[in-house]
């Protein structure tokens, strides 16, 4: 009987606290947290990068989950370049979190990701990133990219998205 009962309790106990999506992590962002002076004569851009969560399998009321794993790379091999901003939006357009709104760093060639686990499907079938950078004149754009993937089973499903420049 009492058996019966703890494992009733770690039961509740357990579903009853929501979690934050575990791809939030602040103190990954802060650490590259850096001050860009205004001074400075950065390129300012702006890039949209689709993402899926979920896509549809045979029919419209029939959804599969995926892990997305969002890219976030410094193509130059001389330049430091500065992230100021990404945001995550679901499907209708909402935004549903901000990973980091102030600037970081990416050292020349260096990669940082956002994952977004199997589990979380807040974003839904057509949810999206928008990312806000400045580069040094001359340096080549940041990179980035979606790869959004599942495995059940013995199948496994893979397939990338490539962030377009909209500013």
């Amino acid at each position: 009987m009492r058996y019966i009962v703890f494992c009733a309790a770690i039961f509740l106990f357990g579903c009853s606290q929501q979690q934050e999506p575990v791809s939030i992590n602040p103190e990954k962002w802060s650490k590259k947290r850096i001050t860009i002076s205004e001074k400075d004569s950065l390129e300012y851009g702006k890039s949209y990068l689709s993402v899926y969560s979920q896509i549809y399998s045979f029919t419209q009321n029939q959804k599969y989950n995926l892990t997305g794993m969002i890219s976030l790379r410094n193509t130059s091999d001389l330049d430091t370049i500065y992230l100021l901003r990404a945001e995550y939006y679901d499907t209708h357009g909402t935004s549903l979190r901000t990973y980091f709104d102030y600037p970081i760093f990416l050292s020349p060639m260096e990669t940082t990701e956002i994952i977004i686990d199997h589990e979380d499907i807040e974003g839904g079938t057509g949810s999206n990133f928008i990312f806000e950078w400045k580069i040094p004149k001359g340096c080549p754009e940041p990179l980035f990219e979606g790869v959004m993937n599942s495995m059940q089973g013995t199948q496994g499903l893979s397939f990338t998205t490539q962030a377009k420049r909209i500013k």
